[in-house]
């Protein structure tokens, strides 16, 4: 039987749906066990006003989002890069001010995978400096094999059927967004 506690590094990767929205879901359990939260979006604009940070907003949650959109559409990858570095910064700020028991580095393995920042920093000063008790979630594809080993947990999305392909259904409201 377990017994020790530590905080945990979270993993949700793949190529299927529902990281994000996997994260989200223990973003309000936490907040239900009245846990400090704070989720930082790496490549999602700072101008967009999805579902979740309508609700977070509404929760009292810190939530932030650094990117300008999706990079396949970026008009200037350098402003691209340079939002999502200073989004790392910002997280880095966040982990270690003491106020969160929970920090959700939503789209952060983009950076990693990209090489926008290197995999063993990002370990390496998770490893020194998260707080011994906090849980860090970290969405998206193609988590690299590093932070896959160094995490507690790992869950992969795989995508068996999905409606845009399939059946040309466009994102629903409250379901996508």
């Amino acid at each position: 039987m377990a017994k020790k506690k530590k905080g945990l590094i979270i993993v949700n990767t793949g190529k299927g749906k529902g990281k994000s929205t996997a994260a989200f879901g223990v973003v309000l359990r936490a907040w239900g066990r009245g846990l400090q939260i704070c989720v930082i979006q790496f490549i999602k604009s700072e101008k967009g006003k999805w579902g979740e940070v309508k609700a977070a907003q509404k929760l009292g949650i810190d939530w932030l989002s650094t990117g300008d959109g999706f990079t396949w559409r970026s008009k200037d990858m350098d402003e691209t890069i340079a939002r999502a570095q200073y989004g790392w910064k910002m997280a880095q700020e966040k982990i270690t001010s003491g106020k969160y028991d929970l920090v959700v580095l939503d789209e952060f393995t983009y950076l990693l995978d990209f090489e926008w920042l290197d995999v063993n920093e990002a370990i390496s000063w998770l490893e020194e400096n998260k707080p011994p008790m906090q849980h860090i979630i970290i969405t998206g594809r193609n988590a690299p094999q590093e932070l896959i080993g160094y995490a507690d947990l790992v869950t992969e999305m795989k995508e068996i059927k999905h409606p845009y392909k399939e059946q040309e259904i466009s994102a629903q409201p409250g379901i996508e967004f």
